[in-house]
């Protein structure tokens, strides 16, 4: 995964600090009591070693990792599963709904892109055309490079522009996480800052970029970017629980509280309401494990987008992370088990989500409640979670 949320940390730190967060919740409540439940509506038991590993992947997840819930659902063409852990709300100790909803940071940008890839296919946006045939206006007076910049390079995080979240304060950001953040405002923060390298001379993760594309899907439609993942991705796959919420700060429907540990050993504080507008076309949707399954089967599968914009949403460029590439909006991973799959991670106040696809029609998504705050070793138990899943009743393969 590809997150933002270390470089706020010392930040989110000191915010607590100055006093310029309230709401905190008492230190013991940073403990949930974790206890394992599964859900399932297929008859597909997974073999033993895979379900144990899960089972324990998730207990970890809600104790040593310190995240008060977590949730995992896996699909396949069979039917699907759900395991949960921990508990939704610190206060009530009320278990994870199976079914529940939560902010899904930057597997937002999936969406994104496949609605760029779509206007693509319908011959509205050329993928290596300047971003500046569009949006003549937004790149205009600042770096001489930035009007080179094309809609390719920015899907695929070789822009160079930096990520204006490095140059926000998050003090600002939870002193009042209701207020609205204009869109333009944010990529301006970013414009104003040195490129960290000249169009398709690098790789760098720029949640700037997607704000851009969200904002070129507008130009081009003529509607919101919301509206338009709306109406080609979420009403066409049926994605109840899935929404793009704007200014809204409210989950509605089953969904657990989203917390933030500001500092190692500090108490939780509660940020499930938050303006998502501070994070827009590049983080700001709400999903379930399920919906979320639902969509990168359908994207993966080929039912989204046409042979050469999937193809070309499946060309990668090194990351610089062995093992991990990155293509239009989406990631490639190797799996202990042998090949690929395909997806992303998010990280917004609040939550941390990671989800995956194979090509052979087997999806995994889990989710956790605590951002920022969260330990290295709870990332890499979420990934683990997706890749032991995805690998269920697989041969392990040496790599």
């Amino acid at each position: 995964m590809i997150k933002y949320k270390r470089s706020l940390g010392g930040a989110l730190t000191l915010a607590v600090a100055i006093g310029a967060v309230a709401g905190a919740l008492p230190a013991g409540a940073a403990t949930a009591t974790a206890t394992a439940t599964a859900e399932s509506t297929a008859a597909q038991p997974a073999t033993t070693s895979d379900d144990t590993q899960l089972r324990a992947l998730m207990h970890r997840l809600t104790t040593a990792d310190g995240a008060p819930g977590a949730l995992l659902q896996t699909r396949d063409r069979h039917g699907f599963r759900v395991l949960t852990s921990g508990v939704a709300d610190v206060n009530s100790n009320a278990p994870v709904a199976p079914d529940s909803r939560f902010r899904i940071g930057s597997m937002t940008k999936p969406f994104v892109a496949t609605v760029v890839l779509q206007l693509v296919g319908e011959h509205r946006v050329a993928l290596d055309a300047p971003v500046a045939r569009y949006l003549p206006d937004l790149l205009r007076g600042h770096d001489n490079d930035d009007r080179k910049i094309t809609v390719r390079q920015l899907l695929q995080h070789t822009s160079g522009l930096p990520d204006y979240l490095t140059f926000l304060s998050p003090a600002e950001i939870l002193d009042d996480p209701l207020a609205h953040h204009d869109t333009r405002d944010l990529v301006n923060l970013a414009l104003a800052q040195p490129r960290t390298f000249k169009p398709g001379e690098g790789w760098r993760y720029s949640n700037t970029n997607y704000l851009i594309a969200g904002m070129l899907i507008e130009k081009v439609t003529g509607h919101p970017y919301g509206e338009e993942i709306r109406r080609r991705i979420i009403e066409p796959l049926h994605l109840r629980q899935t929404s793009v919420p704007g200014d809204a700060t409210a989950i509605n429907g089953p969904h657990p509280r989203g917390y933030v540990r500001p500092g190692e050993g500090a108490p939780l504080m509660d940020l499930t309401a938050i303006n998502p507008s501070i994070a827009g076309a590049s983080g700001e949707m709400i999903s379930s494990a399920g919906d979320l399954n639902r969509f990168l089967g359908a994207l993966v599968g080929g039912r989204l987008l046409r042979p050469a914009q999937l193809k070309a949403m499946m060309t990668t460029h090194p990351t610089g992370d062995k093992g991990r590439e990155y293509g239009l909006g989406l990631e490639s991973k190797e799996l202990p088990c042998g090949g690929v799959y395909w997806g992303h991670g998010g990280d917004i106040f609040g939550y941390q989500t990671a989800g995956g696809a194979t090509t052979h029609g087997r999806q995994a998504t889990v989710m956790a409640n605590v951002d920022p705050g969260g330990t290295d070793e709870q990332d890499d138990d979420m990934e683990a979670a997706v890749q032991t899943a995805l690998c269920e009743g697989r041969p392990s393969h040496p790599r």
